[in-house]
């Protein structure tokens, strides 16, 4: 077991990467959403502080953290647990996106430069030619935040972060019965050129549909992957 974790993951919610306990949950926060640690898996403070060469002190606070990212639950007397994938978990994600990151976006498109939308289009180029969740959902990821940075709202992008984080593990479980690169293609170009008009309300419609269509995606790959 690593005590590396996903890029960004230890900034996401304030912790210092250079913390014991944010290190012990960035490499735990990346085995559960690479599926190395499986919905429903026991995660024992003994093993994770033999793994980590650390105590329970730092340990429980590690666990404390995931359980608010939504990423380990408690279960009274029984220890804790990675979280079982769920339709509910997937629906109100999506909801949470809509509203937080149509926000981003309007007021980012009247700071996005060129070299903004540039980045973008970088991003939608470079995804397309990915052949594997994490290289593909790591463009996928520099496309938005391109497009929301100038928005110059550090605690909004850090939620969005948040919600991206936990729709990620979604996106691992079901990587083998999903294909996303051309409709998500076709949306994100659509996306930039709203953006590069200046049409907010084109561009957060646009943004709209297309993390609802993601939503819808996800609940029906679960629905498959689950049986």
């Amino acid at each position: 077991m690593g005590a590396d974790g996903l890029k960004d993951e230890s900034k996401v919610g304030g912790d210092s990467s250079d913390s014991l306990p944010a290190r012990i949950a960035a490499g735990l926060a990346e085995q559960i959403i690479r599926g190395e640690l499986k919905p429903g898996d026991r995660v024992r403070q003994d093993t994770v502080a033999s793994d980590f060469n650390a105590s329970h002190v730092p340990v429980r606070e590690a666990f404390r953290r995931l359980e608010a990212r939504g990423l380990l639950v408690s279960r009274e007397r029984k220890g804790v647990y990675v979280p079982l994938l769920d339709r509910a978990s997937i629906v109100e994600i999506m909801r949470m996106r809509v509203v937080l990151e149509g926000l981003a976006l309007k007021h980012a498109i009247p700071n996005v430069t060129g070299h903004d939308l540039d980045l973008a289009e970088y991003a939608i180029a470079e995804a397309a030619h990915c052949n594997d969740i994490a290289s593909w959902e790591e463009a996928n990821r520099r496309f938005h935040s391109s497009l929301y940075a100038p928005c110059g709202m550090p605690r909004l992008l850090a939620d969005i972060e948040r919600l991206h984080e936990a729709r990620l593990r979604y996106m691992y479980a079901t990587a083998a019965v999903i294909d996303w690169h051309d409709k998500s293609e076709q949306e994100h170009r659509g996306l930039v050129d709203a953006v590069r008009r200046g049409d907010v309300e084109a561009a957060c419609s646009i943004l709209a549909r297309h993390i609802e269509d993601a939503g819808e995606i996800l609940v029906a790959a679960v629905a498959r992957v689950s049986g």
